[in-house]
């Protein structure tokens, strides 16, 4: 006998079920109750008022039409009157081979690559997708989710672990590379477009403007290493004189662009772009100095308190509805939505991506997919399967169980009517 899961265990939805069930077994019951007690009457009877034998002869065709369809129904779920009847309670005994009987069903019915790309390019996914991201809130709902997700990612995320791994990708993409050859080849290109006069323009605008407001700074430059017999008339002059050479070159250098000093700094510049690229002591020095500088402990820290600024920046930006991030997200996402409607060839490509995209899933892994209502049914207890099933088709079958008897009764009527007829 299977066990019966208490009712406290069932849902609110499984208790009507059972309900329902017990309602429907007892009007089957009481129509086969019932067509034994014509029976007997009519059959008490019958010698009395012959035309009592065609009421007998129906209810014995309804006592057997309830009866068969009593085994049959029962056989479904358990053994009839517990006794173990070869192919009886079906559904305990065959529970694993009915799985794997669907999962193959499911498998090639409904995960076929045409079955499944049929229903996607009838489907319009890009077009129903748009219309519903172009609504503000939905867009905004769209934005909430995926901030409530990253947060949570975020917040999962071991800054130790962080920083282990962003160290890791600096060191292998940024720091184990020689710098000296492409910043050598970047510098050259630089100087033969003259693309750095600019800044040489800038640096001299900026020693000028420093020159014309620190003319005090010059006080003593000089004349504090000449002899102390010196007059100190001549050392004020020796310092502006400096001082006037100074804001004269520096004059000089900007109001003419052939000037020897901006060619100088032409030919140092090439000729550091030039080493950078061909000179082993200058690469050895630029990657020594490169070194030193990641591996600062300093630098490290800096990392590190970059990467907590950031984490609690986007942390505070996406748990606010009106911060800047959200609002662009949701402006974003709402964009999309309205490029999806009005554009049929975005349309077109995203619908083929997601065809394309399921079709391949579904050929890749329909097997695996498929297995999970086999390896979820052979999980069942077969005592739970059997009244989880009867209570879904329970209350169903019993109508067979009362229909048996009415068409039973029917049956034997016109049977018993015929032979009456042809034999007297």
């Amino acid at each position: 006998m299977a066990m019966r899961t208490p009712t406290a265990l069932l849902s609110p939805a499984d208790q009507e079920r059972r309900r329902g069930l017990r309602v429907m077994k007892g009007v089957a019951l009481g129509a086969l109750l019932g067509m034994a007690v014509v029976f007997l009457v009519s059959f008490a009877f019958e010698e009395q008022v012959p035309a009592l034998a065609y009421v007998r002869a129906a209810a014995e065709g309804g006592m057997v039409g309830a009866l068969a369809d009593w085994f049959a129904v029962t056989a479904l779920f358990r053994h009839p009157l517990g006794i173990p009847i070869p192919h009886t309670a079906i559904i305990p005994n065959r529970k694993d081979e009915i799985g794997r009987t669907l999962g193959e069903f499911v498998e090639t019915n409904f995960l076929s690559a045409e079955v499944v790309r049929t229903k996607l390019e009838a489907s319009a996914i890009a077009a129903r997708a748009g219309e519903w991201l172009r609504e503000p809130a939905h867009a905004e709902r769209v934005t909430a989710e995926a901030s409530v997700m990253a947060s949570g990612v975020l917040r999962a995320l071991s800054d130790d672990d962080v920083q282990d791994v962003l160290e890791q990708l600096a060191r292998e993409h940024l720091i184990a590379p020689d710098w000296g050859p492409p910043l050598g080849a970047w510098l050259g290109r630089i100087v033969d477009s003259g693309a750095h006069h600019g800044a040489v323009d800038m640096a001299v605008d900026n020693i000028a403007t420093w020159l014309a407001g620190n003319q005090a700074a010059f006080t003593g430059l000089v004349s504090r290493r000449l002899p102390a017999w010196v007059p100190s008339i001549a050392q004020r002059l020796v310092d502006d004189t400096v001082y006037n050479e100074a804001v004269k070159f520096v004059g000089a250098v900007r109001a003419d662009p052939q000037h020897p000093a901006r060619k100088a700094i032409d030919g140092y510049l090439a000729r550091l772009a030039d080493n950078l690229q061909h000179d082993p002591a200058t690469i050895g020095r630029l990657e020594d100095a490169k070194t030193a500088v990641f591996d600062s402990p300093r630098v490290r820290e800096l990392a590190g308190e970059a990467w907590n600024a950031a984490k609690a920046g986007l942390l505070t930006s996406l748990a606010d509805p009106a911060s800047g991030l959200r609002r662009r997200a949701a402006s974003a996402v709402a964009e999309v939505g309205d490029r999806l409607v009005t554009e049929p060839a975005l349309q077109h490509r995203v619908d083929m991506w997601i065809t394309d995209a399921a079709v391949f899933l579904v050929d890749r892994y329909r097997h695996d997919i498929a297995s999970i209502i086999t390896d979820t049914v052979e999980r069942w207890d077969p005592d739970e399967t059997t009244e989880k099933i009867e209570l879904m088709v329970g209350r169903d079958l019993q109508y067979i169980r009362l229909n048996g008897t009415v068409v039973g009764a029917l049956a034997g009527l016109v049977i018993f009517t015929i032979a009456h007829a042809l034999l007297g």
